[in-house]
């Protein structure tokens, strides 16, 4: 693992250390400390799910001055706006929205219509992928509510992790946390959430792409459905 310094004075090893020592402890400790050590250079970057919820929640209370950034595809679900709206007038949020470089109608008459059916990568790094980007440009820590339970591929995430490529931190509070977890925590703190979740809907992202699963599936099933993709590229290094 490189040595190279990191957000001022953490180094990779400092980042797999700290990752280490947060394992057994609570998720607004993990947050706390990451408000003070990256203080107004913390980005949430929230898709209105289950973690967004949970992290906006934490975030008023132990670290205010996180930055709060959405990335609007153009093709989210309109309960995913009535969400967001939701957030902002129970919290006061001051939220930074970001939009692809192309509207969708304009990326179908450059790529073609339909993008996500025939190159759904392509697609995913147009609409989510290079926003995200310029959401993190001049972040030093990045707040994600991805969880274990949710992948294979997320089984073994740390609660911090260096994104080498991008240069920041990857501050995971809530990848120990089961869906139940998180739904005692929003019943017990009164948090708006995404209703698609009452709907079949563990996982929400664009509306061509996303769809209610079975009892039997896993949470990501309904993403990309038969394309074998599970992942948008946000969280693959």
């Amino acid at each position: 693992m490189a040595t190279a310094p990191l957000s001022g004075d953490l180094t990779s090893e400092d980042v797999a250390r700290l990752a280490e020592h947060f394992e057994p402890l609570r998720a607004e400790e993990l947050v706390e400390f990451a408000a003070e050590h990256f203080g107004g250079r913390m980005v949430l970057t929230c898709s209105w799910q289950l973690g967004t919820s949970i992290l906006v929640h934490m975030t008023r209370e132990v670290a205010p001055d996180t930055r709060l950034v959405e990335i609007d595809t153009g093709l989210l679900f309109p309960e995913t706006h009535t969400t967001r709206r939701r957030l902002v007038d129970h919290y006061g949020l001051e939220v930074e929205t970001l939009r692809p470089l192309q509207t969708v109608e304009e990326q179908a008459a450059t790529h073609g219509a339909s993008l996500w059916e025939r190159e759904p990568d392509r697609c995913c790094g147009l609409r989510k992928v290079e926003p995200l980007e310029r959401a993190i440009r001049d972040a030093d820590g990045w707040l994600t509510g991805i969880r274990r339970d949710q992948t294979t591929q997320r089984a073994h995430s740390p609660k911090l992790v260096l994104d080498a490529r991008r240069g920041v931190v990857k501050v995971q509070p809530l990848v120990d946390w089961s869906e139940r977890d998180c739904w005692r925590y929003i019943s017990r703190n009164g948090i708006p959430y995404n209703e698609l979740h009452d709907r079949g809907f563990p996982s929400i992202g664009c509306t061509p792409c996303t769809r209610a699963i079975g009892a039997d599936e896993d949470a990501r099933s309904g993403r990309w459905a038969g394309s074998g993709k599970t992942e948008c590229g946000l969280h693959v290094a």
